[in-house]
């Protein structure tokens, strides 16, 4: 395969750009999991970018892999620990390479277990926001009772004003149609109470905003931090102090729920026999719950597919962050973007009247 890809829109055929060298578990755990994916998409051309002595290695022990991957070499690589304004400086990185691949349409989308921070940062100046964005989020899939929700912004945005809010559920509202395949995924506000008059000023008015939007028959209207996991609503939309912190808690209430399990089984010979005779039903529940399925936060509102591995994540979990990347790409996801912006019109750019307070956006 030569370097460089062709356009998704014209021919049909796709590329990411993988940034090979980031994440804790380094080169092997994304070539391994670029073998995982070569099964489930034959078809992805991947750009490979990275050290090229060790890439090479690597591919040749996983020759699933190497049947869709090209290497193109970088001089370093941004550490886990670097700040995004040093990240910026260094133009030789794996990770900026890969950036560069998509904002000069070598590639559709780029894939990186690296450094958060330094990516959003990267993202933001290298492949640039779309028109009639003014900020990118983060978005996340996540489980519930019903079946899996989107939420955004889970950490890029920490203040956000009321047209940011609005943003993020078109951007969301995409999002649930590319990855989970709705046809209408429903939208909600994450606020202290469902009642309309709850909650701050921006909240308000971003709710009216949608009401008169073409997304009014979608959007539910408030909803709280329960309706998260009881998947009230397809896409709950919050600011990202209070997505990160609502994303925090679920994690933390879900190792906490494990451990009491694990307790409660092993402190007695009943809990033991107990353990035996719901252990098919546990093994479900851990399944559905395993964290590297929902692996690949994504960064929203870019020129171009843009997803964040975690960076302690396994083969699988990788793989699962290309899966995400390979949605949003065959599915059009900005595409979908840029119409609900048209079809929604000047609402995002009216202003709030004078009596009401605007928000202060984040530095």
């Amino acid at each position: 395969m030569s370097e460089t890809g062709s356009s998704f829109s014209e021919t049909g055929s796709y590329t990411l750009a993988v940034d090979g060298m980031g994440g804790d578990g380094g080169s092997e755990v994304v070539v391994a999991g670029l073998a995982i994916a070569a099964d489930r998409h034959p078809s992805a051309r991947i750009l490979l970018v990275g050290d090229e002595a060790k890439l090479t290695g690597l591919l040749s022990r996983y020759p699933r892999a190497a049947a869709i991957c090209t290497i193109r070499p970088a001089g370093s690589a941004i550490s886990m620990d670097m700040k995004p304004t040093a990240a910026l400086r260094v133009r030789d990185s794996s990770m900026r390479l890969a950036m560069d691949a998509v904002a000069q349409g070598e590639a559709q989308g780029v894939v990186s277990a690296g450094n958060s921070g330094a990516m959003l940062a990267l993202a933001k100046i290298v492949v640039k926001t779309l028109p009639g964005i003014t900020r990118p989020a983060m978005a996340a899939i996540s489980p519930t009772t019903r079946g899996d929700v989107v939420m955004l912004d889970l950490g890029a945005n920490v203040a956000c004003d009321w047209r940011n809010l609005v943003e993020f559920a078109v951007m969301g509202e995409a999002f649930a149609k590319a990855v989970l395949g709705l046809p209408a995924p429903t939208i909600g506000l994450l606020n202290v109470g469902s009642e309309e008059l709850k909650g701050d000023e921006r909240l308000r008015q971003a709710a009216e905003v949608l009401r008169g939007s073409s997304l009014a028959k979608q959007f539910h209207g408030f909803v709280e931090g329960h309706d998260i996991t009881a998947g009230t609503t397809d896409v709950v939309v919050t600011d990202g102090f209070t997505g990160n912190v609502a994303l925090k808690t679920g994690e933390g209430a879900l190792k906490m729920a494990f451990t009491l399990l694990r307790q409660v089984f092993t402190s007695s010979l009943l809990g033991r026999i107990g353990y035996l005779l719901v252990r098919p039903g546990l093994e479900r529940m851990k399944e559905w719950l395993d964290p590297r399925r929902y692996n690949g936060a994504v960064f929203v509102g870019l020129n171009g597919v843009v997803v964040k591995s975690h960076g302690g994540t396994d083969a699988e979990g990788f793989a699962a962050a290309v899966d995400v990347a390979i949605d949003m790409v065959t599915h059009r996801f900005n595409d979908g973007i840029r119409d609900r912006l048209a079809r929604m019109g000047s609402l995002t750019t009216v202003k709030a009247s004078p009596d009401q307070p605007q928000a202060v956006p984040a530095s």
